[in-house]
């Protein structure tokens, strides 16, 4: 006979909060991932290495906005088993391919940029479109790999609907373990993401500052150049560090290795905070297009300047 503490323990009765946030999140980062998708769609130079990781990673933002309307209407309060059933199978797992892959297409973007500030010849081929094709393959291929078996492994056959109904509630125990796994697989993907950030980011950041202190002619540019790499290497800490902090402690609720029902509720709720932040990264990465990307820059600003110039020019 089970644990009666554990079957009346409801952890989510309280998510009309995030799903207020989420819609701001879809709104924005809909608008801003569509502009993102015309100036690189526009732009004649765009095939550069830094922009195939650059579009793998607004691909990616896409897949994320395919799944976060049915997060949106399970967490406004929509008990729908069917509607669960496809958040669990689906949509949840979208949402981490998108994370992950977000993960690795940014540390890539930061090692291309250290590469670039050093113009070194010997790790010229790093540097090729074709290599970073390929890796992006490679990326795409190791990111399905960990998640599209949450998706296919089946589920329980007979799910009794309830209040507050979970996706561990409705996995069989291979589901169960595979999810672990992943889990596991996904920390140790942002660990060695993040010391490419961090180091690359690290390293470009001490070089802009020497050239600021040695070339005064040069000290507004790298200057600029500073300050944008500062706060793109704080918006992904920001974003992506809280979440994996948590991550790994609410595991242990799914799995039951942690029962106590306060504190399954508490680790689900900093889970779901973090997640929320993790996913702001929506409206983040078209800043970091037109902060990396000389052609995203050039198609935005002179899109701007155009319809200034005729605004300007209008008879009142």
């Amino acid at each position: 006979m089970g644990n009666p503490n554990t079957s009346i323990c409801i952890i989510n009765d309280n998510m009309v909060p995030f799903a207020t946030f989420y819609i701001l999140i879809f709104l924005i980062g809909m608008a801003t991932s569509l502009v993102a998708l015309w100036a690189f769609i526009t732009s004649q130079n765009a095939k550069k290495c830094i922009n195939v990781y650059l579009i793998n990673l607004l691909t990616s933002d896409f897949l994320l906005m395919l799944a976060l309307p049915v997060k949106i209407a399970k967490d406004l309060g929509n008990e729908s088993l069917s509607l669960t059933i496809f958040h669990c199978q689906v949509s949840s797992p979208l949402i981490y391919i998108n994370m992950y892959a977000s993960i690795i297409f940014l540390s890539f973007v930061s090692v291309q940029r250290y590469l670039q500030i050093t113009r070194s010849s010997k790790l010229l081929r790093l540097q090729e479109v074709g290599f970073a094709v390929l890796m992006s393959a490679v990326v795409w291929f190791l990111v399905l790999f960990v998640n599209v078996p949450n998706m296919a492994i089946p589920i329980k056959g007979n799910i009794t609907k309830k209040h507050g109904l979970t996706c561990s509630d409705i996995k069989e125990d291979l589901g169960k373990h595979w999810h672990a796994l992943s889990v596991f697989l996904g920390m140790a993907i942002f660990f060695n993401a993040s010391a490419a950030v961090l180091l690359s980011n690290g390293l470009i950041l001490k070089q802009l500052w020497c050239r600021r202190e040695s070339d005064p002619e040069d000290q507004a540019t790298a200057r600029h150049a500073f300050i944008n790499i500062a706060v793109v290497t704080l918006a992904y800490v920001v974003t992506f560090v809280p979440y994996h902090a948590v991550r790994m402690p609410y595991t242990f609720t799914q799995i039951e290795v942690i029962s106590d029902c306060s504190l399954k509720k508490s680790l689900f709720l900093a889970k779901e905070s973090t997640l929320l932040l993790s996913i702001l990264h929506l409206c983040f990465d078209p800043l970091l297009y037109f902060v990396i990307c000389r052609a995203f820059r050039h198609q935005v600003t002179k899109a701007f300047s155009n319809r200034h110039s005729v605004s300007n020019s209008d008879p009142e």
